[in-house]
């Protein structure tokens, strides 16, 4: 009895109890299918939560000032060298340069505490006023809920208009007032709303994301009469696995302008801005722990159960094991058909259990969010080598049981 005929017996067992044979596959499916489908899942919701905030830092980094803030670098505790801040004209020819890879935004900080005036209306003297570009909304998944965004011609010439956050327009007008193409003033001059930036809320207390005004970098960079504001630039990659590429290619554009020699270090920092995809990446990772837990235990159970089933088919079949023992079958023999039954019974199952959990899986993704389809192939790889452990596992004692059986004793079983 080779290993040939095994496996041809042991497809005939399956054949001839196929009722037996579809409820113990179903165990093991349900199985794996809870695993298989919260792993495809998490990563269905982790890629489209990715492609969601790619703008917000998951392909994008930052060009700014040499320590961040101009004047001396600070390293290790010890003052290094005087580097100059990044000028306005510096970080619009890079913006340039850099727009035959990809697109970039310029934005400044004009005021952190402007007083915003309509009328008789006052806001309080704690308004933010940044200075941007036409990129900048779009790089920083900011939307607008009314009006648009600044034009090119508005950025190019820096024409008095501004965008400005939810908040100022509750204090400045009325519930029932359109503020688009209405007029408010600050640091003395007029400003036309030509948009209102969408809600979005704060942490506690801080609300200044919906306590800004946006006005056109050139506007802003003619307000900067002693040359204290800080320029920085977010450059977005094209994805995330050319991202460092993109980033040397960034760091030569800065230098050129900048006129580093070459054996001197970068006169400003250039830093990744990837703590979204590092935070969407540890939550996945604890999500995945989770899910595999879960499916872990169940398994565990389809196990159990494949176990029990594997042990009956034993005791039903002890007069054959008897025959075949009397005919020449050595006990590897024996152990090596049940084996290969359990295994079977078990990748067939696990088959089933794989298309079960990737449809679950995409099914429940595509409902949080809609995306497109996910095959995880890795997953499916696991999958089935947990299905052939699982059945050695689970069939390995009841084998071993039949293996020793006395084949005379075995015989005179009624």
């Amino acid at each position: 009895m080779n290993l040939i005929e095994n496996i041809r017996e042991a497809l005939k067992s399956v054949q001839v109890n196929i009722l037996r044979t579809i409820l113990t596959g179903a165990i093991i499916a349900i199985g794996i299918s809870s695993l298989v489908g919260m792993l495809t899942a998490i990563d269905g919701i982790k890629s489209q939560i990715a492609e969601s905030f790619s703008g917000l830092g998951a392909n994008t980094f930052d060009v700014r000032n040499k320590g961040f803030s101009g004047g001396r670098a600070i390293q290790d505790g010890k003052e290094e060298k005087t580097y100059p801040k990044l000028s306005f004209r510096e970080v619009q020819d890079f913006k340039q340069e850099y727009s035959s890879i990809g697109i970039s935004t310029v934005e400044t900080t004009v005021s952190r505490a402007a007083e915003i005036k309509r009328g008789s209306e006052t806001t309080n003297p704690n308004t933010r006023i940044r200075g941007v570009d036409e990129n900048y909304l779009s790089i920083k998944a900011i939307k607008l809920e009314e009006g648009r965004n600044f034009s090119n011609l508005e950025i190019r010439y820096g024409n008095n208009v501004c965008i400005i956050g939810k908040e100022i327009q509750e204090t400045l007008f009325e519930s029932n007032e359109d503020p688009i193409n209405q007029k408010i003033s600050f640091f003395g001059k007029p400003y036309t709303i030509v948009g209102v930036l969408e809600k979005q809320g704060g942490v506690g207390q801080d609300q200044g994301a919906d306590r800004q005004v946006l006005i056109p970098i050139e506007n802003a960079a003619r307000l900067d009469q002693r040359g204290v504001f800080n320029y920085n630039v977010t450059a977005v990659a094209s994805g995330p696995e050319r991202i460092d590429y993109e980033m040397g290619q960034a760091i030569g554009m800065m230098r050129k302008i900048r006129q580093d020699r070459v054996t001197a270090e970068n006169s400003f920092d250039l830093t990744k801005s990837q703590s979204v995809a590092e935070s969407l990446e540890e939550v996945a990772g604890y999500l995945r722990i989770g899910g595999f837990g879960i499916g872990f235990i169940t398994l565990l159970g389809a196990s159990i159960g494949l176990m029990n089933i594997m042990l009956v088919s034993v005791t039903e079949r002890t007069r054959e094991i008897g025959i075949r023992k009397a005919l020449g079958a050595t006990p590897l023999r024996i152990r090596q058909q049940f084996l290969i039954e359990a295994i079977m019974i078990c990748v067939l199952g696990g088959i089933f259990g794989v298309i079960l959990g990737i449809a679950i899986g995409n099914v429940i993704a595509n409902a949080i969010g809609p995306g497109g389809f996910l095959v995880p192939w890795l997953w499916m790889f696991i999958a089935f080598i947990i299905c052939i452990v699982v059945g050695l596992l689970s069939g390995y004692f009841p084998a071993f049981k039949a293996s020793k059986l006395d084949p005379i004793e075995s015989l005179r079983y009624e």
